[in-house]
C-alpha cells in the first residue's frame, strides 16, 4: 500500500496485514469501521468524520449503526498502543480500511496521514449514518440523498459507495438483517451491481428481527436501500 506520510508506517501496515492474514473476515469490518468513522462528516459545518477518530469512544460505538464494531476497535487499540508515537487512532482506522481493501483484491489506495484524535466530548450525535429502510422506496431514496448530501455527496457518489456491499454480510444481532450480498463476500469486486441489476429478488422477512429484506434463490440478500436504487431513474 502506498503511504503519503511524514512517518514511516511500514510496521503499522504490517501489523494490520498480519491481523487480516489471521482472519480475513475482519476485512469487511475494517472497511465498515472506516466508513462509519467517515460517514458522520458534515460538509456544512466541516465537523466530525474521520478527523477525530471519535468512533473509538464508547459513546459513538454505542450508536445503533455501529453495532458489532467494538471487538475490532479493541483489536486496533492493541496496534495503536504499540505505534502511537507514529500514528493517531483516527489515522489507524482509515489505514486499516485501506489495507483491508487491498488484501481483499482491491486497489492500492494512497493513504495520507494527519488526522487528530479528539475527545469524547466531540462525538457526533446519533443519526448521521444512513438507515436501510424508511418504509417505502421513495422515502428511503429521499433519506439517502439527505444523509449523503450532508456529507457532500451526489447521486453517483451514493451509488458508488453502495458498492461496498460487495464486502461482508449482515448479522441480525448487529444490523437486524441477515446474509451476504454476494457469493464472494471477502473479495473486492463489482458483483454487487451485476446481481442487483440482473438477478430476481423476492421480499422476505428476517425471522429474528422482523426486518424486511430481499433474497434470491441462492440465499443472497439485498437491503431495501439497495433495491430502492433501482426504483429511482437517476440512481439507476
Amino acid at each position: 500500500m502506498q503511504c503519503k506520510s511524514k512517518d514511516n508506517l511500514t510496521d503499522v501496515t504490517k501489523d494490520v496485514t498480519e491481523l487480516l492474514k489471521k482472519d480475513l473476515n475482519l476485512g469487511p469490518t475494517m472497511v465498515r469501521l472506516a466508513w462509519h468513522s467517515a460517514g458522520t462528516y458534515s460538509a456544512l459545518s466541516k465537523t466530525n468524520g474521520s478527523n477525530g477518530g471519535t468512533i473509538r469512544h464508547k459513546d459513538e460505538l454505542g450508536h445503533g449503526a455501529n453495532a458489532g464494531l467494538t471487538k475490532l476497535v479493541s483489536m486496533l487499540d492493541v496496534i495503536y498502543s504499540k505505534h502511537k508515537s507514529k500514528i493517531s487512532f483516527a489515522d489507524l482506522i482509515v489505514l486499516a480500511g485501506c489495507v483491508a481493501i487491498h488484501e481483499m483484491g482491491g486497489p492500492k489506495i494512497i493513504f495520507r496521514s494527519g488526522r487528530k484524535d479528539k475527545p469524547v466530548e466531540e462525538t457526533p450525535p446519533e443519526g448521521r449514518l444512513p438507515d436501510a429502510d424508511k418504509g417505502s422506496m421513495k422515502k428511503t431514496n429521499s433519506h439517502l440523498r439527505d444523509v449523503f448530501g450532508k456529507m457532500g455527496f451526489e447521486d453517483k457518489d451514493i451509488v458508488v459507495l453502495s458498492g461496498a456491499h460487495a464486502l461482508g454480510r449482515c448479522h441480525p444481532n448487529a444490523s437486524g438483517y441477515d446474509g451476504p450480498w454476494t457469493p464472494a463476500p471477502l473479495t473486492f469486486n463489482n458483483y454487487y451491481y451485476s446481481l442487483l441489476l440482473n438477478d430476481t429478488w423476492m421480499p422476505t422477512t428476517v425471522s429474528k428481527t422482523g426486518n424486511k429484506q430481499f433474497n434470491n434463490k441462492d440465499g443472497l440478500m439485498m437491503l431495501p436501500s439497495d433495491m430502492a436504487l433501482l426504483e429511482d431513474d437517476k440512481f439507476k
